[in-house]
């Protein structure tokens, strides 16, 4: 006999439906990167590179383009990932959990210092060579510290993730729009000019409370093109269109309760009037009922979170584990293990395991005592500081960043185990930390 499908019985939030896919997707991401640095350096580690080094080719009338299937998944794979991301931030603070300014700030003071500390130590340490590499230890990843915080497990108030959450996604989204800022060199201005027009007359139609989704997306799948013509990482594409994507319902809270409360009775009334016996159905009533309800969740479902649920189980499950496999790995005999000791090795892990708690803690304090920012109801030092020790796992986006450094050089494959060390200490530390501190205080 199968097993009857589970029916929600309260209110699922859209930070729990977030939660869940991320820390499944890091998690998942995790195995995969594992999988690929065993593909890598096993008999075929050839298979491997030939798989991500091969030509894509793509032609429209006379334009034509042949890249690397790698640049595919970084440049144009990745904009739905941080499309998602900008989703999440623009939901949280605009009618989330974080909509109150005071609420807001208390992470985005955190996201400020765990990029400015951690890459002034990062800088310090490479003052005159690399120094585009501080762009690793200043981002974040959500889809790791979340299935960390899933390690330690259920009794962690929500606050605390949603703390950490929008701490990281400020940190990815602020590192990525700095360093195309920074870094990007420009190869056609008239596409870069094509990709700000598109996204001007995105502004106005979102001025004008334009909400056709289609239109959205087909002028941001049109900017994303013009600015990989331009020679900008298409990513940035995904986090404008993310921030322009309407936050509201065009259904008012009362309209849709008393219409759902209407076909609901309705059903109700008809049940008793019919009568049917035990194990009798009224098939056509209810599954009208059900189409009915179905069209009004579909109405009032804002566009941001129509979007989001449509793109997150691709981007958890589909775009992160694919960039992991292609560029997590590192080939064991690239390096010599005494170069680990090198100052950028040894900056990125520095600051990604000690720079980055440093900084968090610091700017949190001093905006909770300059009363710029509140510290979250029921949150406490001690759990703020093994949070901050996990956002020190900046794992894939980390990665992210780190090929877009280091993509020509020897470095690569140091760097890249300087951040899994960095993950491993801060995984470590952090769990312990907010472990200890549960079992101990009843938390």
């Amino acid at each position: 006999m199968a097993a009857k499908p589970a029916l929600y019985n309260r209110i699922i939030y859209s930070f729990e439906v977030f939660e869940h896919v991320q820390l499944r997707s890091g998690t998942f991401t995790v195995v995969v990167a594992l999988l690929a640095l065993s593909w890598l350096n096993s008999p075929w580690g050839e298979a491997w590179l030939y798989t991500w080094t091969t030509p894509l080719n793509f032609s429209f009338g006379a334009f034509s383009s042949s890249k690397p299937l790698s640049f595919w998944i970084s440049h144009v794979l990745m904009a739905p990932f941080f499309m998602v991301l900008g989703l999440e931030l623009k939901r949280v603070l605009r009618v989330g959990e974080l909509k109150a300014w005071k609420d807001a700030a208390f992470p985005a003071a955190a996201a400020l210092g765990g990029m400015l500390v951690p890459a002034g130590l990062y800088l310090y340490m490479n003052p005159d060579s690399y120094q585009a590499g501080w762009s690793i230890v200043a981002t974040g990843d959500v889809a790791a510290v979340l299935a960390l915080l899933a390690l330690v497990g259920g009794f962690l108030p929500v606050a605390l993730r949603v703390f950490l959450s929008t701490l990281v996604i400020f940190q990815g989204i602020a590192t990525l729009l700095l360093a195309v800022v920074l870094y990007t060199s420009l190869q056609n201005l008239l596409a870069l000019s094509i990709a700000t027009g598109i996204f001007g007359l995105l502004v106005v139609l979102r001025a004008l409370r334009n909400r056709s989704m289609w239109l959205y997306l087909l002028l941001g799948f049109v900017m994303l093109c013009a600015f990989l013509l331009a020679g900008v990482n298409g990513a940035v594409a995904g986090v404008l269109l993310a921030f322009l994507i309407p936050v509201h319902s065009r259904v008012a809270e009362e309209d849709f309760i008393a219409t759902a409360d209407t076909v609901m009775g309705q059903l109700h009334g008809l049940r008793m009037m019919k009568r049917p016996e035990p194990g009798e159905e009224i098939e056509e009533d209810y599954q009208a009922a059900v189409h009915t309800l179905r069209a009004n969740c579909n109405q009032a479902l804002s566009p941001l979170r129509r979007l989001q649920q449509q793109l997150l189980p691709w981007a958890g499950y589909f775009v992160l584990p694919l960039f992991a496999l292609a560029f997590a790995p590192f080939a064991y005999n690239s390096f010599e293990w005494q170069n680990l000791f090198g100052t950028v090795p040894m900056g990125i892990a520095l600051g990604l395991v000690l720079g980055k708690p440093i900084g968090i803690l610091l700017f949190v304090w001093l905006a909770s005592v300059t009363r710029l920012a509140r510290i979250p109801a029921g949150l406490h030092w001690v759990q703020l500081t093994g949070a901050a020790l996990l956002a020190g796992a900046g794992f894939m986006l980390s990665i992210f960043q780190a090929h877009a450094v280091f993509s020509d050089t020897e470095l690569l494959s140091l760097v890249k185990i300087s951040i899994y060390l960095a993950l491993a200490v801060s995984a470590l530390l952090g769990v312990i930390l907010l472990t200890a501190v549960g079992k101990t205080k009843g938390l």
